[in-house]
C-alpha cells in the first residue's frame, strides 16, 4: 500500500511538471508577442548579418525578446537565418514570428528613370534593395560583362530601361545587373528589333537618340515628331545639333552633373567633346541620359516628315515650332530669342 502511495505521487508529481512544462512551452512558441501597433512591421536583415543583429532588429518589435530568442534556439533559427526583407504581422507567436523570418522573403518594387549617369543608377538602386552604391557600380562597370554583351563604357547606360521592377531586397549587385539585361532582352523584341534595322540603327543607337528626344520635349506627344527631325538629319548627313548634348558635354567637361544650363551659348558649342553634335556628326558615343520608354517608341515609330529644323515654341510653351528650311527656322528662332533675352536667361 505504501509503495503504491509512492508510486502515485510521483506520478501526480510528473503528469503537474508535464503541465507546467507544456504551459511553457505553449507560453514560447504559441502566445503573442509583438509589441507594435501597426499591422505588419518589417525585418531586414543583410547578408552579413548574425543572429545578435536579428535581434537588435526584433526587439522594440516584442513584448518578450527571451522567449523568442528561446523558440529560435530549439528551432535552430539563431544559427540558419536567412537575409531579405520579411514581414512580421501584429499578434503573431514566436513560432510564426521565426517561421516568416525562414521563408517569408518579401519582394520590392524597384524604380527608376532618368539617370544621367551610371554613378546616379548606382546611387539610385542603392536605397532600394541591400547593394552598395560602389559593389553596384563595380558591377555595371565590369569590362567583362560589357564586353560580353556589346556595351561599351559610353553605351552601358542604355541597358537600363527605366521601370518598376520587382527583386527581392537582398539582391546582390551582380543579381540586379543580371536581371536587368534580362529585362533589356525582354524589351527588344522581334518588333522593336526590326523597327530599329529598318531605320538603320542599333540598339544602343536608338536609346542614344532617345535620349536626345527625351531631353528636348517632355511632351510625349510631340516626341515622335522631334525624332523625326533628327532622323531627317541623319539620313542628310546633318549636323544633329541638339543643345543637350552640348550641355551633357559641358557637365563631363567640367566634372559637375549637379549644375543647371537652362541657356547653351555660342563658345559651348567649340567644345571638342564627341558628345557636342554641334562639331561632330552622327550620333554621340553613349545616352546622354537615360531615357523614357516613351521616348525610345518615339524613335522607333518616329513621324515621317520634311522637318529639320525646331526651336521652343513660346506661343505654347512646352511644344516646338517645326520648320522645314533655315530662313523659316531663323524667323521662329528670333522669337525665341527675343522671349529669352526679355527672361533675362544668361546661363
Amino acid at each position: 500500500m505504501y509503495i503504491k502511495k509512492i508510486l502515485i505521487a510521483v506520478l501526480l508529481i510528473g503528469l503537474v511538471g508535464c503541465s507546467v512544462f507544456a504551459y511553457m512551452v505553449y507560453g514560447v512558441f504559441f502566445t503573442a508577442n509583438t509589441n507594435f501597433n501597426n499591422n505588419e512591421a518589417y525585418v531586414y536583415i543583410k547578408s552579413t548579418d548574425k543572429y545578435a543583429d536579428v535581434k537588435e532588429q526584433l526587439a522594440p518589435l516584442l513584448k518578450n525578446i527571451e522567449d523568442f530568442e528561446s523558440a529560435a534556439k530549439r528551432k535552430g533559427y539563431t544559427s540558419n537565418i536567412k537575409s531579405g526583407k520579411f514581414g512580421v504581422k501584429k499578434g503573431m507567436n514566436n513560432n510564426q514570428i521565426i517561421g516568416a523570418l525562414r521563408s517569408g522573403n518579401i519582394p520590392v518594387k524597384v524604380s527608376f528613370n532618368n539617370q544621367e549617369r551610371i554613378e546616379d543608377l548606382a546611387g539610385r538602386i542603392s536605397v532600394q534593395i541591400e547593394a552598395d552604391s560602389l559593389s553596384l557600380l563595380n558591377a555595371f562597370n565590369d569590362a567583362e560583362f560589357l564586353k560580353a554583351n556589346s556595351f561599351t563604357k559610353d553605351s552601358r547606360l542604355a541597358m537600363y530601361i527605366p521601370n518598376s521592377y520587382e527583386f527581392y531586397w537582398n539582391t546582390s549587385a551582380e543579381g540586379f545587373r543580371d536581371k536587368m539585361l534580362a529585362e533589356y532582352k525582354r524589351f527588344w523584341n522581334e518588333d522593336r528589333k526590326a523597327k530599329a534595322k529598318s531605320l538603320g540603327l542599333t540598339e544602343n543607337e536608338v536609346v542614344a537618340l532617345a535620349a536626345i528626344v527625351h531631353k528636348e520635349t517632355v511632351k510625349v506627344d510631340e516626341r515622335p515628331r522631334v525624332a523625326g527631325v533628327y532622323l531627317n538629319r541623319l539620313r542628310k548627313g546633318m549636323l544633329l545639333q541638339a543643345d543637350p548634348t552640348v550641355i551633357y558635354a559641358l557637365k563631363l567637361h567640367q566634372n559637375n552633373f549637379q549644375q543647371i544650363i537652362k541657356r547653351v551659348l555660342y563658345k559651348d558649342l567649340e567644345l571638342n567633346s564627341p558628345y557636342n553634335t554641334y562639331m561632330f556628326t552622327g550620333l554621340p558615343p553613349g545616352p546622354i541620359a537615360m531615357p523614357d520608354i516613351s521616348a525610345i517608341d518615339a524613335v522607333l515609330n518616329s513621324e515621317k516628315h520634311d522637318y529639320y529644323y525646331f526651336v521652343a515654341n513660346v506661343e505654347n510653351f512646352g511644344y516646338h515650332k517645326f520648320a522645314k528650311n533655315l530662313s523659316q527656322h531663323n524667323r521662329n528662332k528670333e522669337q525665341y530669342i527675343r522671349w529669352i533675352n526679355k527672361q533675362k536667361i544668361n546661363r
